[in-house]
């Protein structure tokens, strides 16, 4: 038998002895192909019955068994009856047959389980559930399908490097960023237009506005903890204190509900968002005059289980590729022309955004979008 083993290998070796791989791959898969049969019929004892619970024709498994045959070289069934009867040496090969048709059933298996298997994603936890679960859709249709994990800046920079999940959509200055989310404030329903009363015009805030006076209270610019970063705290910060507004009067909440609530119930207080946020919580969002600060985001991804760093770039050009548009619109990231749109819309003063911005205002946006504001940011860092 040892010799009918080496047959099949030596056909596919060129004359210098050369292996070739696409012809031993089909010659193992031929191999399983034909046992697959072999069982079948085997266990029906009839070359009709075994073919159809094989999902071949009868043709196709006449030929697979006579093929079988061949490579043995000893007859499996006995065909002088009627009734296909294994013969002594076919009921010897049966149980080994049977195990690499599991086994070859088993690993189709765990492949469509691998292929399906959850990219675990780190992402801010200021994305809405509604379009994460269109980001995870978008990456279903393109065979991946997504587990994500909400967190903050650091939390996720840490998730990355402790290799808990492989993707992590990291906080960065906006002149780094694959996606820009620019940020304005916005207030309680309701509640008079930020800054409207005390600068008498419309258009984007002006921080000097919320400066405290005799008649009037400091006012909070309310932070989410996701904005605790230095390229928006610190630039935040920057302008209050050009604008002479009070250190406490820019803060951070503990956490992103409670940022809102700060504002609900503070009434004058503001809060320190993206469009797209104020839009889902029924705020009023405006623009912060000069160069305001922005949320910047870049995709990183890290190689698992010594696979290198080709499947860490494959998983970060899937994010930055084909399911670019869906993560900007999680992210909150306008393209050029909603981007454009918004800056115009700002001039009315603090409104809610109307509904017929609704679609631009999600719509994906590509890094050209985001990168006039990534420039401002970083011209207002450069700026004493």
């Amino acid at each position: 038998m040892l010799g009918s083993l080496v047959a099949p290998i030596d056909a596919v070796k060129d004359p210098r002895g050369r292996i070739h791989a696409v012809s031993a791959y089909d010659r193992v898969v031929d191999l399983i192909a034909a046992c697959r049969v072999f069982v079948r019929v085997g266990e029906y004892g009839s070359v009709t019955l075994g073919a159809s619970a094989a999902r071949v024709p009868q043709s196709v498994a006449s030929r697979r068994i006579a093929a079988l045959e061949g490579h043995f070289g000893a007859r499996l069934f006995d065909r002088s009856t009627r009734r296909v009867a294994l013969t002594a040496f076919g009921r010897a090969m049966l149980p080994s047959a049977k195990r690499l048709v599991r086994l070859a059933d088993a690993m189709e298996l765990h492949a469509e389980q691998v292929k399906l298997r959850p990219l675990g994603v780190a992402v801010p936890a200021t994305c809405s559930t509604m379009r994460l679960a269109e980001l995870d859709a978008a990456a279903r249709r393109e065979g991946a399908a997504l587990d994500f994990t909400a967190a903050g800046p650091g939390e996720r920079a840490e998730l990355l490097r402790s290799l808990d999940v492989r993707v992590a959509l990291l906080a960065v200055p906006p002149a780094e960023a694959d996606w820009t989310v620019p940020l304005g404030v916005a207030s309680a329903p309701g509640a008079p237009p930020a800054g409207h009363a005390a600068s008498g015009q419309d258009g984007p805030l002006r921080l000097e506005t919320l400066r405290p006076g005799r008649t009037r209270a400091a006012r909070h610019l309310w932070l989410q903890p996701e904005d605790d970063v230095p390229h928006v705290r610190g630039r935040l910060e920057q302008l209050g204190h050009r604008a002479a507004l009070l250190p406490a009067q820019i803060a951070v909440a503990s956490s992103g509900p409670g940022a809102v609530a700060a504002v609900l119930c503070g009434r004058d207080d503001l809060l320190v968002c993206s469009e797209q946020q104020a839009r889902d919580w029924e705020m009023g969002w405006r623009r912060i005059a000069g160069d305001p600060a922005a949320r910047g985001y870049a995709a990183s991804a890290t190689a698992t289980h010594g696979a290198g760093t080709a499947a860490g770039s494959a998983d970060t050009e899937r994010f930055t590729g084909v399911l670019r548009e869906h993560v900007a619109r999680a992210l909150g990231a306008p393209h050029a022309g909603a981007a454009a749109q918004g800056h115009a819309a700002a001039s009315p003063g603090h409104t809610a955004v109307s509904a017929d911005r609704a679609d631009g205002g999600r719509s994906a946006g590509p890094r050209p979008a985001g990168a006039p504001q990534a420039r401002q940011a970083s011209r207002g860092r450069e700026q004493p």
